[in-house]
């Protein structure tokens, strides 16, 4: 029994750590640093601390498996991070022939809106806002997908992080931006300017 258990747990641990790693590729990162190496190293800690755990639990308790015990911890705790670095994925619907900056602005709203103006505007929840970070699927009203247009921030980032005022300079508002580009100018980067301050919805912001 001891060891099913044993196999069960490092395998759950194990699947665990490689979809952990698979989905840092995508985080991004910090100064000079990947996503993937901040990842890595509190991954690191995590295998480590979890030995550490473990000894301190066996002190206790010798009812499990060193390993059985250890994977669980770990598995746990990958769990925790899996969750930390969770990112939805929106569907946004801009207007027809659409090219220039999208804008997504930090709001109260409770559900998201990601049919945008004619501006490129849209509204996230706290939540949304705070979590996005991955590439979105993006189609105009029509149904065409935009995916080839879109151009990010950079290479590590797609979505640019923005903080400006309204025009009265009472309300901050912060945004998440990227740009849809014309067909022929797939990759390369245009940098739209979207007067965000005079043509928010002022009722939505926080």
């Amino acid at each position: 029994m001891n060891q099913k258990l044993k196999i069960a747990t490092g395998l759950i641990s194990l699947g665990l750590l490689a979809t952990l790693i698979y989905k840092l590729t995508s985080v991004p990162g910090g100064m000079f640093l990947s996503g993937l190496f901040l990842g890595g190293m509190v991954i690191f800690s995590i295998l480590v601390g979890g030995l550490l755990l473990t000894w301190l639990t066996k002190l206790v308790s010798n009812r499990f498996n060193f390993w059985t015990v250890y994977f669980s911890l770990t598995a746990i705790a990958f769990v925790v991070f899996h969750y930390q670095i969770y990112s939805p994925t929106l569907k946004i619907v801009v207007p027809e022939n659409y090219t220039g900056q999208v804008s997504l602005i930090k709001s109260n709203v409770k559900d998201n809106i990601l049919t945008l103006d004619n501006n490129g505007i849209g509204y996230l929840n706290e939540w949304t806002f705070n979590r996005l970070y991955s590439k979105p699927i993006v189609i105009d009203e029509k149904g065409k997908d935009l995916t080839e247009q879109l151009v990010g921030f950079n290479p590590s980032a797609f979505f640019g992080l923005g903080t400006t005022s309204t025009s009265e300079n009472q309300i901050e508002i912060r945004t998440k931006s990227f740009e849809i580009v014309p067909i022929d100018k797939t990759g390369e980067k245009q940098y739209y300017h979207t007067n965000i301050s005079k043509l928010v919805d002022k009722e939505k912001l926080n």
